[in-house]
């Protein structure tokens, strides 16, 4: 468990959306290096795991990429485009540290989820990028010498993906993709395994979780008459998260209706905070809150959300994030990999 300074809750991405909405510069700064030697132990022939078909053309936000040929040394840009990559059996040489990694620690955290563990091995792959930087490390990047680089789960912009492709054939977000991490987690997945060659087994992978689903809203027919909301702890205030984002998305993916207003209130971002005279735009039938154990008690003592009634008639449900099971770390990651697990542990604490 990590220090209240560098407490793990679900916004490692918020951070830096909101460090660079402050400096005013996308993801074009912070090109400084601490170590520009390439992570040779991850990614490389070995890691490919079949070559897929090829070539691809992948239409994206920014333009259309073509990869010519199964990529070997892949870079993720996206905060959890790493899980995708790694669902197919590809070793990313480089990744986004989604939640902050205690200085010094090795192996990584973001690469020991119980969900990931196995499909990294002994591999470490460079850390080109960490949550709350304004920006990923060009140099870094360049030095890994990748082949394919993935920006799918990120606010990349087009001036940062220029950058990024003048280094290697760069896919960003998907074309429909409105507002940075808003596409249907389906949606990612899809696309990111199509720019590996690996389309058809990308929907099938979906299609089997898709399945999960679906039998979670059969097996429980209640949940369609309740509406819910996820929510968090952050900076002192009750912070939901809307219905496009990942959280929202699989908790109607159960079966649950969400509550919409809070996407008015967000005005197209993933998340909003509340102010107190708000707070009962989440007194709903069902709360889900995502945060580690400080936060949750801090949640529990704030008196206008101890009042609300779906506190006081028990309707509350609190997700451990990175702590114990990690199952907010789960829900909040939404990849091929960390779904089967989230849609189990959700459901049974719904239930």
């Amino acid at each position: 468990m990590l220090l209240r300074t560098t407490r793990m809750t679900p916004w490692r991405r918020l951070a830096a959306a909101l460090s660079a909405a402050a400096l005013g510069v996308g993801l074009l700064a912070g090109c400084g290096s601490d170590s520009d030697e390439p992570a040779d132990s991850a990614g490389g022939d070995d890691s490919t795991a079949g070559a897929g078909a090829f070539p691809v053309t992948v239409e994206h936000a920014f333009g259309t990429t073509k990869v010519t040929k199964a990529p070997e040394r892949v870079v993720t840009v996206g905060y959890t485009d790493d899980q995708t990559v790694l669902a197919f059996g590809i070793k990313p040489v480089g990744m986004v540290d989604q939640y902050p990694n205690p200085e010094g620690q090795s192996p990584d955290i973001n690469t020991q989820w119980p969900w990931v563990k196995d499909k990294w091995g002994d591999a470490k792959p460079e850390v080109i990028m960490k949550n709350g930087d304004t920006g990923p490390n060009y140099e870094k990047i360049a030095a890994l010498r990748p082949d394919l680089i993935i920006a799918v789960y990120s606010e990349v912009d087009q001036a940062a993906y220029d950058k990024l492709s003048k280094i290697a054939p760069t896919v960003g977000r998907t074309k429909a993709e409105k507002e940075p991490f808003s596409a249907p987690w389906q949606d990612n997945a899809v696309h990111i395994a199509k720019a590996l060659g690996k389309a058809e087994e990308g929907e099938k992978m979906v299609a089997g979780i898709q399945g999960q689903l679906d039998a979670a809203k059969k097996d429980h027919p209640e949940f369609a008459d309740q509406t819910a909301v996820v929510l968090s702890w952050y900076k002192d205030s009750v912070a939901p998260f809307t219905s496009t984002d990942v959280r929202g998305r699989l908790v109607t993916g159960i079966g649950f209706k969400y509550q919409t207003k809070i996407d008015e209130v967000a005005g197209g971002d993933f998340y909003t905070t509340l102010s107190p005279e708000r707070v009962d735009l989440v007194d709903v039938d069902r709360v889900f809150v995502i945060n580690d154990q400080a936060d949750q008690d801090a949640l529990k003592k704030f008196k206008l959300f101890a009042n609300l009634d779906a506190a006081k008639n028990g309707k509350v449900t609190y997700l451990l994030d990175s702590e114990g099971p990690a199952v907010g770390a789960a829900i909040s990651q939404g990849t091929l990999l960390s779904m089967p697990y989230a849609v189990d542990e959700l459901v049974k604490s719904a239930g």
